[in-house]
C-alpha cells in the first residue's frame, strides 16, 4: 500500500459548548453505553467497520428519537397513519432538532410513482402547461395521469332567502389520466394457455391453475355444473356463446345441490383471485404462476405516456407535457431555460432550480417519467435529497446513509459540495460514510468499533479528521491506504462477445469481455454500465448475477434460513436430543403458539397504528418453552440463532456441536465479510451491500463455486437477442457483481479483493461494476463507459489493463485512477 497526499479538512467553526446533541448511555443493538456530544450546525461523519454500530447510533437512536418525539405532537387520529416508534435504549438524549432521514431505501414500486411525482418537478410542470399550453385545456389536474376525468350530479345544501334548501347540481372533473390504462402506461393481458389446456374438458382436468383440481376444488365444480358450458366437451370445441360465458360472463347467481353460488367468467375471476393480491405476499408457486400468466404491454391508446389525448394535445413550443417528462432532465433544464414569460417567472425560476439540482447531484441522465421503483438505492437517496436542497428550513438535522454509493469519483466532489451547502444554511448534517473523499470534509468525526457486532459498539475516537489519521484506530490506520496497480495481469481463458447492444442508452456497443479473469466495468453514474452487464449478458445457467435488490421473503427469513444453514443446525439439535428436526424451526412445529414463531405480537388499536410488542410467552425467543430445554453444546436453538457468524463458526467447529455442513456455510459468510451478522437477524434489516454479500456467499456454495474444478470455457456472442453459442456449464460460472464495496470499510476492501481473486483462481469469471479505485487498480481488465451519462454516454471509451488506463488518462475514470495510485 502507498500513501496518498493528505487533504486538510475545512476549518470548523467555533461551537458553543452548550450547542450540542448529547447522547449518554446509548444501548441500541450492539452499542455499549455509548456517550457522545455532537456539535450542531456542523458536518459530523460517523465511521467504523461494517457492523460497528454507526447506524445504531445515528439512525436507531438519534434520528429515531427525533421522529418519535415529532410524531407525539400530532393528534391520535393523525398518529394512526404513522408507524409506531418505540423509545430507543438510551439514558439521556437532548438537544435534538427535527431529523430528516435521507436513506438508501428504494422508493415504492407503485406504478403511478415516477421521479417527477416523487419531487416537485411534475407539479410545477403541470401548472406551467395549464398556464402556457396551447390549446388551453384546463387546470393543472388536466395534466395529471393520477386524476381521472369524471362527471355526474349530486345534491348540495345551500341557504337561500333565509331558508336551507337542497339543489341538484352537475359536476365534472377533467383529469389527465389515460382511460385505457388508468394512468399506468401499461395494460395487462392474461395468457390463456397458462390457465387451461384447451384440448381437455373440465371433467378431464383442463385447468392448470395452481390448486384448481377438478375433483376437489369448489370453483372448478361451479364452472362444471353452472350450465353455461358443457363440462365433457374439450374447451377448444366450445361455441362462441360458451366461450364468452366461460371467459367473460358477469357475476351471476346459480344453484348447485340446493346451495347458492356465484358464477363469473374466468378472466374476472383470475383478476380478483390473483391479480389484486400483493405479489410479494404470495407463496412462491402462486407468484410463479402469476408471472407466467400475466403479460404487460405498452398501452396502445397513450403509447405509454399515461396521459389522455387531451393532455397530450396542449403544447408549449411544440412540446407536450409527456414529451417534456420523457426528456433527459439535463435537456429538459435547457428547454425550460429557453422559456420566458413574465406571468409565470417565479414558477419558471423554481422549476429551473429543481431541474438544475438533478444535474448538479449527478442525476441529469434520468427523466421525470422514470418509474421511481426502478431507481437504485443510491439514486433513490439522491432524488430524496433534491427535495431538501431548495428548502428554506434551517436548524434541521439531516441524516445521510453513505451518500457516495453509486457515485463515480468524479461525482463525489459535487456531493460533498451539496452536503456542505446544507451545513452552511445552519443545519446539522450527520453522515454515515466509508469513503475518505467524504470523511475528509467533516468538521467532526465519530469513529465506532473497534470491531463488528459484539466486538464493536464503543466510541474509539472523536475529533477532527487529522486527529483521526493519528488516532491509531482501524479507520485511522487505513485512512490513507491506496491500492497499487498490479505488476502483472492474468491471461483470459476465453471471451464473451457482446454485439450491437442497444439496451437503454447503449449505442450499438460491440465489446469482448475476457473470461477467466477479473473484469471491472467503470464509468460515471448513468453511463450504461448496468445496461451492459444486466441488459446484454446471457441469462443462462452459467451466469450468476449477484445484485443488491431486496431478497424475497418475510420478516421471518434470516441468514440461517436463506443460506440453508438452519437445516444442518436443526439436524444436529435433533440428533443430539433424539427428537424431530421440525421442533427447531420457528416456522414449523417448534414455534411459540402465542406469537406463531414471530417473536412479537401485533395488536390492532383501531384508528391508531397496530403496535408490535415482544411476545410475553416466549420473550421474543420465537420457540416453545419445551424446545428451549433441548441443548447442543450447552446452547439452546434460540441462543445459537442469536450468535454472530464469527461466534457460530467457533461453536460448530469443536466438541458435541461440531457440524461440518454448518461450518462450511459459516466460512463462506465470513469470507464475504458478514462475520458480524447474527444468524437470526431478519433479512428486512440488511443493507443493499449486505444483501449482495449474502447472495454471493450462497452462490459460492453451489456446485461450481470456489474450490470446484474448472472446465474449458466456451465463447459466447450476445447481440440483439441472438447468441452464437449457448453452451454453458455449472462449472463455468460467470459471476456479475454490482458495486460489491457498498457498505465496506476501508479495512474490508482488501479482504474483498482477496475473495475476488480466489473466485478467479477457482476457474470463475468475475465481472464487477464498481466505482472504488482499489477494485479498479486490482482488475486484470477494465472496460470504461461514457464519456458522460444518459445520451452523453453509452459508448466504450476504454478497454485495457489498469496500467494502460492510467497511462492514457483519456477518460474521467483514467484521471481519477491515476490520481489515486499516483500518491
Amino acid at each position: 500500500m502507498s500513501k496518498a497526499k493528505r487533504t486538510s479538512a475545512p476549518e470548523p467553526h467555533e461551537a458553543d459548548s452548550h450547542d450540542l446533541i448529547r447522547v449518554h448511555g446509548a444501548r441500541e443493538n450492539n452499542l455499549k453505553d455509548v456517550s457522545v456530544e455532537i456539535p450542531k450546525r456542523r458536518l459530523t461523519v460517523f465511521t467504523g467497520v461494517s457492523g460497528s454500530g454507526k447506524s445504531s447510533l445515528v439512525f436507531s437512536t438519534i434520528a429515531a428519537e427525533s421522529q418519535r418525539m415529532i410524531n407525539e405532537t400530532y393528534s391520535a387520529f393523525v398518529q394512526g397513519f404513522m408507524p409506531t416508534l418505540a423509545r430507543p435504549e438510551v439514558d439521556v438524549l437532548d438537544g435534538l432538532t427535527t431529523a430528516i432521514i435521507v436513506d438508501q431505501q428504494r422508493m415504492g414500486s407503485d406504478p403511478r410513482s415516477t421521479v417527477g411525482t416523487a419531487t416537485d418537478a411534475n407539479a410545477m410542470l403541470r401548472i406551467l402547461f395549464s398556464r402556457l399550453g396551447k390549446p388551453h385545456i384546463g387546470s393543472p389536474q388536466a395534466f395529471s395521469f393520477n386524476v381521472a376525468s369524471i362527471s355526474g350530479a349530486g345534491a348540495v345544501t345551500i341557504e337561500r332567502g333565509g331558508q336551507t334548501v337542497k339543489e341538484r347540481r352537475s359536476f365534472s372533473v377533467t383529469g389527465g389520466m389515460c382511460p385505457r390504462c388508468e394512468g399506468r402506461g401499461k395494460v395487462n393481458d392474461i395468457d390463456l394457455t397458462q390457465l387451461y389446456d384447451d384440448s381437455k374438458s373440465l371433467a378431464e382436468g383442463a385447468f392448470t391453475i395452481p390448486g384448481w383440481k377438478s375433483d376437489s376444488h369448489w370453483t372448478v365444480r361451479i364452472y362444471a355444473e353452472s350450465g353455461f358450458v358443457d363440462p365433457d366437451k374439450p374447451i377448444r370445441k366450445y361455441t362462441k356463446r360458451e366461450m364468452q360465458d366461460f371467459l367473460y360472463k358477469e357475476a351471476t347467481k346459480i344453484k348447485i345441490d340446493g346451495g347458492n353460488f356465484t358464477y363469473e367468467g374466468l378472466i374476472p375471476k383470475i383478476q380478483k383471485s390473483f391479480l389484486s393480491k400483493d405479489k410479494e405476499a404470495m407463496q412462491p408457486h402462486i407468484r410463479a404462476f402469476v408471472e407466467r400468466a400475466v403479460t404487460f404491454t405498452v398501452c396502445p391508446e397513450c403509447e405509454g405516456t399515461r396521459l389522455s389525448e387531451g393532455a397530450r394535445s396542449s403544447k408549449i413550443k411544440k412540446i407536450n407535457i409527456a414529451q417534456a417528462c420523457a426528456m433527459q432532465i439535463s435537456d429538459l433544464a435547457d428547454w425550460v431555460r429557453g422559456l420566458s414569460e413574465p406571468s409565470v417567472a417565479p414558477l419558471l425560476g423554481a422549476l429551473r432550480h429543481t431541474l438544475d439540482s438533478f444535474v448538479e447531484i449527478g442525476l441529469g441522465y434520468l427523466s421525470l417519467d422514470r418509474p421511481s421503483g426502478t431507481l437504485s438505492g443510491g439514486e433513490a437517496q439522491r432524488v430524496k435529497m433534491i427535495r431538501h436542497l431548495g428548502s428554506s428550513l434551517t436548524d434541521v438535522t439531516y441524516v445521510f446513509d453513505e451518500p457516495t454509493i453509486g457515485l463515480h469519483p468524479h461525482d463525489i466532489a459535487r456531493m460533498n459540495t451539496l452536503l456542505l451547502r446544507l451545513r452552511n444554511k445552519g443545519n446539522t448534517v450527520l453522515v454515515v460514510e466509508h469513503k475518505p473523499e467524504t470523511i475528509v470534509i467533516a468538521d467532526h468525526v465519530v469513529d465506532l468499533g473497534p470491531g463488528a457486532g459484539t466486538a464493536g459498539g464503543t466510541v474509539c475516537f472523536e475529533g477532527t479528521v487529522d486527529g483521526l489519521r493519528a488516532s491509531g484506530t482501524v479507520t485511522g490506520r487505513h485512512f490513507d491506504d491506496r491500492a497499487a496497480l498490479k505488476s502483472s495481469v492474468r491471461t483470459p481463458t476465453g471471451k464473451l462477445e457482446i454485439r450491437g447492444a442497444t439496451k437503454h442508452n447503449l449505442r450499438k456497443v460491440d465489446v469482448d469481455i475476457p473470461l477467466g479473469v477479473l473484469v471491472v466495468i467503470t464509468g460515471v453514474a448513468g453511463s450504461g454500465k448496468s445496461s451492459l452487464v444486466h441488459g446484454s449478458m446471457p441469462t443462462e445457467e452459467g451466469v450468476v448475477s449477484v445484485d443488491q435488490s431486496p431478497i424475497r421473503g418475510s420478516r421471518r427469513s434470516n441468514p440461517a434460513t436463506y443460506t440453508g444453514l438452519l437445516e444442518p443446525i436443526r439436524k444436529a439439535f435433533a440428533k443430539a436430543n433424539g427428537v424431530k428436526p421440525a421442533l427447531f424451526s420457528a416456522n414449523s412445529e417448534g414455534a411459540c403458539p402465542n406469537c406463531n414463531g414471530a417473536g412479537v405480537v401485533y395488536t390492532d388499536l383501531g384508528i391508531m397504528a397496530s403496535m408490535a410488542t415482544t411476545c410475553e410467552e416466549c420473550e421474543g425467543k420465537r420457540f416453545q418453552a419445551a424446545v428451549l430445554d433441548y441443548h447442543l453444546g450447552g446452547k439452546n436453538i434460540s441462543e445459537v440463532l442469536a450468535m454472530s457468524v464469527t461466534q457460530a463458526t467457533e461453536f460448530f467447529s469443536t466438541g458435541e456441536a461440531a457440524t461440518p455442513a454448518a461450518h462450511a456455510i459459516l466460512d463462506r459468510l465470513a469470507d464475504v465479510g458478514l462475520g458480524y451478522l447474527s444468524l437470526g437477524q431478519p433479512l428486512t434489516s440488511l443493507s443493499g451491500g449486505e444483501r449482495q454479500r449474502l447472495k454471493l456467499a450462497t452462490h459460492m456454495g453451489d456446485k461450481g463455486g470456489v474450490g470446484s474444478p474448472a472446465a474449458p470455457t466456451p465463447t459466447h456472442s450476445i447481440g440483439s437477442g441472438t447468441r452464437a453459442s449457448s453452451r454453458s456449464s455449472r462449472l463455468n460460472r460467470v459471476f456479475i457483481l454490482d458495486e460489491p464495496t457498498t457498505g465496506l470499510h476501508l479495512a474490508d476492501v482488501e479482504h474483498l479483493l482477496g475473495l475476488l481473486d480466489r473466485l478467479v483462481e477457482a476457474g470463475k469469471s468475475v465481472i464487477v461494476v464498481e466505482h472504488h479505485q482499489a477494485v479498479m487498480a486490482h482488475a486484470d481488465w477494465i472496460i470504461d463507459l461514457g464519456p458522460g451519462a444518459g445520451h452523453d454516454g453509452g459508448q466504450i471509451v476504454f478497454e485495457g489493463t489498469p496500467a494502460d488506463l492510467v497511462a492514457a488518462r483519456t477518460t474521467l475514470t483514467g484521471e481519477h485512477l491515476a490520481a489515486y495510485v499516483g500518491g
